[in-house]
């Protein structure tokens, strides 16, 4: 059944998105807190466990994790047109924000002050996924199965060259297969 959205719910989310768009230097990884805040804590358009499904699928499908987590989470709450909109968010600032830069970037990218922050960005970004990530992992890990299932996929993810999609179907399959078989205990 289509959710129905006016106009003033679509731009709330239109203008949710966009913030996260220009607030999220260094990818979709980096949007992960400001996604939390905002669609989980503040807005309540999504559970802590959606927005862990919702952007783990974004890690597996095609395109941008951003891009595809906006478009869930909009869809849920606002149907086809809140996807749309809430896609459109989060990309728009992005859009405006390389299109000034590409015009200027050729002149200034060899400046030491830009280099340096750049690289201070880079920094922040880390501690803001390392952040998410720890959240995540404290909500995730809640017992010995998805402890067993997390140190199988961070090694995985270390040592083995598969694509991201290969480790969430077999988590997914583990979870399954570690249930069952605890249920039939």
């Amino acid at each position: 059944m289509e959710k129905k959205c006016g106009v003033r719910e679509l731009w709330v989310l239109f203008w949710t998105f966009a913030k996260m768009g220009v607030m999220t230097f260094g990818g979709g990884m980096a949007m992960l807190p400001i996604l939390q805040r905002e669609v989980v804590d503040s807005k309540g358009w999504a559970t802590e466990e959606e927005l862990t499904d919702y952007y783990a699928i974004g890690q597996c499908t095609p395109g941008i994790i951003a891009v595809n987590t906006a478009t869930f989470i909009g869809q849920k709450y606002g149907g086809v047109p809140g996807g749309i909109v809430s896609t459109l968010g989060v990309v728009f600032p992005s859009l405006v924000i390389i299109s000034i830069l590409a015009g200027l970037i050729s002149n200034f990218a060899d400046l030491a002050w830009v280099k340096n922050a750049f690289a201070g960005i880079q920094v922040c970004v880390c501690v803001l996924i390392f952040n998410a990530v720890w959240k995540l992992l404290k909500k995730s890990v809640a017992d010995k199965r998805t402890a067993a299932i997390f140190v199988l996929v961070l090694l995985g993810g270390t040592f083995l060259k598969l694509s991201p999609v290969w480790f969430v179907l077999l988590a997914a399959l583990s979870g399954i297969v570690l249930k069952n078989l605890e249920e039939k205990r």
